[in-house]
């Protein structure tokens, strides 16, 4: 049984296809299927029942699944801890897309010039699959919006940060010098589809305050939400951060009077797995 066996085998558990599994991996999906055929043989029994478009895990697949990841992990881990030097190696974060493209750019290129031996590799993906991710050792830390459910993990607070409401330039609203979020009942929202915390930190607030926002369309790209606001499809709430990258005068963000919406965001880690010099160094440099 071979090393590259097992991660093949783990990526086709996870893709549950071997067509997208050998795109992800960079080999022919004969080559993969090979692979795979040769573990069972070795085995003595299928480790994937297969279906038409898609394959399942067997029991002894199951199996197969948590030993593999537990083998992989306690190799990597005694890789970085033995070639630990604190400048060199890499570091494997991961972001949700409302933080990802606002939040991680300068601070990657602030690390790659203090360490600039060191590898940094991104993910962006969901709140669900980075806590996944981070549980099994596929990435080393993210950056995530709280609330969690987070169990056997590492949760540190970066920073809290305003929500702030974007409206259409001829909206009516652009015109009153203070606005309430009572203001906003009556006008529909444009909001990220439920994937994303977001969208639960906006209807959260809300409810809170005894009203229950309309969604009247959903995306799942915070720049489509934005864009659709600029065409007077609804209004939105949207983190700080975007507005401090939006170049564009076809949108106007306001701040709420009185009580605002905020989002609390996080850093997020295992902390059973092996913590190099080199990521103890990038949470240092995201708490500044």
């Amino acid at each position: 049984m071979e090393l590259d066996q097992l991660r093949y085998f783990l990526r086709v558990a996870d893709r549950q296809n071997f067509t997208r599994a050998a795109e992800d991996l960079g080999i022919s999906q004969p080559a993969l299927s090979r692979s795979i055929q040769k573990l069972e043989e070795e085995l003595g029994q299928p480790v994937f029942e297969r279906k038409t478009r898609s394959v399942s895990l067997t029991e002894a697949g199951t199996l197969l699944q948590a030993r593999s990841q537990q083998v992989l992990a306690i190799l990597e881990d005694t890789k970085a801890e033995i070639t630990d030097d604190g400048q060199s190696g890499r570091v494997r974060v991961g972001a949700i897309p409302t933080i990802a493209p606002y939040f991680l750019p300068d601070v990657l290129r602030k690390f790659a010039n203090e360490f600039p031996k060191a590898t940094l590799i991104v993910q962006e993906n969901t709140t669900d699959n980075l806590l996944k991710s981070c549980t099994q050792g596929e990435i080393d830390l993210a950056i995530l919006a709280l609330p969690l459910p987070a169990r056997y993990l590492e949760v540190e607070v970066l920073f809290e940060e305003e929500l702030l409401l974007v409206l259409p330039p001829e909206h009516p609203l652009v015109e009153k010098e203070k606005i309430r979020l009572s203001d906003v009942e009556p006008y529909p929202f444009v909001l990220l589809d439920e994937a994303h915390c977001l969208s639960d930190n906006i209807v959260s607030f809300c409810r809170n305050r005894s009203f229950q926002p309309v969604a009247v369309e959903r995306t799942s790209q915070l720049a489509m939400v934005q864009e659709l606001v600029s065409l007077s499809h609804g209004v939105s709430m949207v983190p700080a951060m975007a507005r401090e990258c939006d170049q564009s005068d076809r949108r106007v963000y306001r701040s709420f009077t009185g009580k605002k919406p905020t989002r609390t965001v996080v850093a997020v880690w295992n902390p059973y797995r092996f913590q190099s010099k080199l990521l103890n160094a990038f949470r240092e440099r995201l708490q500044r």
